[in-house]
């Protein structure tokens, strides 16, 4: 017998439109602010190794949307277990554990640089530390409907570590 909808699948869908968002900003900002804040950083942070700014320097705009667009392919199929196990879904809930935390690093990069870097506008309201308004429904609307299932340590941080 299969369970119940116990969450909107507006709201497992939206994931995926919460992922889009953050990464749109991503995509319009990512290769030139990195580009552009190279030399800023390095004066800030000389004892790092040269081979790091070397690579800095050689960004690739091809691979980063390349990165992108896997990632749009894992988060959709995420988008879709979730609405399809009306967020049962370990895959989906753990990879609702795993999308505040990924903004952190967005968030400390910003404050390296002292200013806007790629995903770090969208990161709080989107994310967030505990997930933003994603993480504050897990939250709220999960857990009194019994939807909340078990999520380990590691598996939310190999989704974290992906995104």
């Amino acid at each position: 017998m299969p369970r119940p909808r116990t969450v909107s699948p507006a709201f497992t869908l939206g994931l995926f439109a919460a992922w889009a968002l953050h990464d749109a900003e991503e995509v319009a900002s990512g290769p030139s602010c990195i580009r552009e804040n190279v030399p800023v950083l390095r004066e800030r942070f000389p004892q790092l190794p040269e081979y790091i700014w070397e690579f800095m320097a050689a960004f690739d705009d091809r691979e980063f949307r390349a990165a992108l667009a896997v990632m749009a392919l894992i988060v959709g199929a995420v988008a879709v277990s979730g609405y399809r196990s009306g967020g049962h879904s370990a895959f989906f809930q753990s990879t609702l554990d795993g999308f505040g935390p990924h903004g952190l690093p967005h968030l400390a990069q910003a404050a390296a640089v002292r200013g806007c870097t790629p995903g770090s506008a969208t990161s709080a309201g989107v994310g967030g530390r505990r997930g933003g308004a994603y993480g504050a429904a897990r939250r709220g609307r999960f857990a009194p409907v019994g939807v909340m299932v078990p999520v380990d340590g590691p598996a939310a941080a190999t989704v974290c570590s992906r995104t």
